[in-house]
């Protein structure tokens, strides 16, 4: 049977848009089926991080996400009616990332752009086509599909990946535990048409004993949305309950009235993590492989995380020969920080809903003290952004991680640069060489044999600041993320390299 390069992704959310786009930029054919017959109307998932902008622009996708959505600049922190301390991402991230803020941009029309991107390139969403199952024939993928009328299909490929949230038909086909529980209580959103001051283009968030509140602002007008926790007296008919039956008091103490809601909504909030992201030909990405707590607004970024980091190995293992092997470095990647995201998720969702004098105590008489004195210090400030933005994210340890250069290592994301925007190149989606300062002969020449970008910088203190070293070579992986950090600059521990992680032996399948 003749070799196949396509890959089938099940599910048609922002994680399969976002793997369906970069495999499509790389030269992978990407069929993307879902049952459902259109794009969701309505959205859970808000905010955009600055690490996911940071990837989107390798497509060229940044700009138009950061103007169709709103920059949210500023966290205000609120307890019994008073602003109790105040995180401004710009203060925090400027130095950081091209994208200081939290962008707030709705699921539904987030999907649609990227919908729209993906049609652009010539590839469109299979609507009304459901998922029934798999088989792993070794050597390719059958994927058994229902087509709209009731037609039913088996289609051959080399991978399928399974982006079909926490219910997925791929992952139960796999046969991969789904590992974790279910909170006790009901979160409620709704998007809402609201007045008052704090109705403003900030983030503000209420602790006012377990009457947890949060805002989110589409705009600076007073359309945004609201996310509480369910009072126990609610939980048993959560859902038929309205907007109207739901505690409004700390909504009150941070000055917003709501004049119109648009939509509401109640629902259970799950942390689990399974237990392969990959099994055969088979893979795992998204709410398929991971659910947690809404908290800090990490869901959706970490399943484009999930995507971007497959696309780029299916990729390199379907178009440019690299082992088979590479691709076990997905999960070894990404569910270790799965893993961390929901031990972080559900240490914060446990904080803000736990039930008690003491833990009121604690949220609105401990934390209004510590958390100015705490974001006064610079150090904890960009720790906070750094793990709010994503851009905390390493792979260091990994297998596919090696050395260090100044304080950057394998498997680090690259440091952003303002002076001279070091991560303007990264759009090529590319294995491709940084030297900052001078590069060496032998390292040129060893680039130019291997068809490789060699991008120069003139080192200066920007640079000794981001942790980067004069003179060294920063090896970067299509996903921008350091492979290889060579602190002499030679090319050698980049050919070792590339030969362990990336290049097929002889005699290789």
């Amino acid at each position: 049977m003749k070799p196949l390069d396509n890959v089938v992704i099940v599910g048609a959310g922002p994680t399969g848009l976002v793997l369906a786009l970069w495999l499509t930029a790389q030269g992978v054919k990407a069929r993307i089926v879902d049952k459902a017959r259109g794009p969701g109307m309505q959205s859970r998932a808000l905010a955009v991080q600055a690490r996911t902008l940071e990837l989107y622009r390798q497509l060229g996708l940044a700009e138009a996400v950061v103007a169709a959505g709103h920059r949210n600049a500023a966290l205000n922190l609120w307890t019994s009616g008073t602003k109790r301390a105040t995180l401004r991402f710009a203060n925090a991230g400027a130095d950081l990332t091209p994208y200081p803020y939290v962008l707030i941009y709705p699921q539904d029309r987030h999907e649609r752009l990227l919908i729209a991107r993906l049609e652009d390139m010539g590839v469109a969403v299979e609507r009304e086509t459901e998922c029934l199952g798999f088989e792993d024939r070794g050597d390719h993928v059958e994927v058994q599909l229902r087509l709209p009328g009731g037609r039913e299909q088996r289609c051959a490929a080399a991978y399928v990946v399974g982006c079909d949230g926490a219910r997925s038909i791929v992952r139960h086909q796999m046969g991969t535990g789904f590992p974790g529980a279910t909170y006790g209580k009901f979160f409620y959103v709704a998007d809402v048409q609201a007045h008052g001051p704090a109705a403003c283009g900030d983030i503000q968030i209420a602790l006012d004993d377990a009457d947890f509140v949060a805002w989110l602002a589409y705009d600076d007008q007073g359309r945004g949305r609201l996310i509480g926790v369910v009072d126990d007296d609610g939980a048993d008919r959560a859902d038929t309950l309205s907007f109207h039956d739901v505690g409004h008091r700390a909504i009150a103490h941070i000055g917003i009235e709501v004049d119109k809601v648009h939509w509401f909504s109640t629902y259970r909030v799950h942390h689990r993590v399974t237990d392969r992201y990959r099994t055969g030909r088979a893979f795992l990405a998204g709410d398929a492989a991971h659910v947690h707590s809404p908290a800090g607004g990490q869901g959706m970024n970490t399943g484009i995380g999930d995507a971007i980091n497959l696309a780029w190995k299916l990729a390199a293992v379907l178009r440019q020969g690299a082992p088979v092997a590479l691709l076990d470095s997905y999960q070894a990647e990404r569910r270790a920080f799965a893993l961390r995201l929901v031990e972080t998720t559900d240490r914060l969702f446990q904080f803000i809903t736990a039930e008690g004098r003491f833990a009121d105590f604690v949220r609105t008489r401990i934390a209004p003290v510590v958390a100015p004195l705490a974001y006064g210090i610079d150090d904890v400030r960009e720790y906070l952004f750094r793990l709010l933005s994503q851009t905390l994210i390493s792979y260091r340890g990994g297998p596919i991680s090696e050395g260090q250069a100044g304080a950057v290592q394998g498997g680090d994301r690259l440091p952003w640069v303002h002076t001279d925007d070091n991560h303007a190149p990264l759009c090529a989606i590319a294995w491709q060489v940084h030297v900052y300062g001078r590069a060496r002969p032998d390292l040129a020449a060893w680039c130019e044999a291997q068809g490789m970008a060699l991008h120069r910088f003139d080192f200066g203190a920007a640079h000794a600041a981001a942790g980067l070293q004069r003179d060294a070579a920063y090896l970067l992986r299509p996903d921008s993320y350091v492979g290889c950090a060579v602190a002499d600059g030679s090319p050698l521990r980049l050919e070792a390299y590339l030969d362990r992680c990336i290049r097929r032996s002889e005699g290789q399948q």
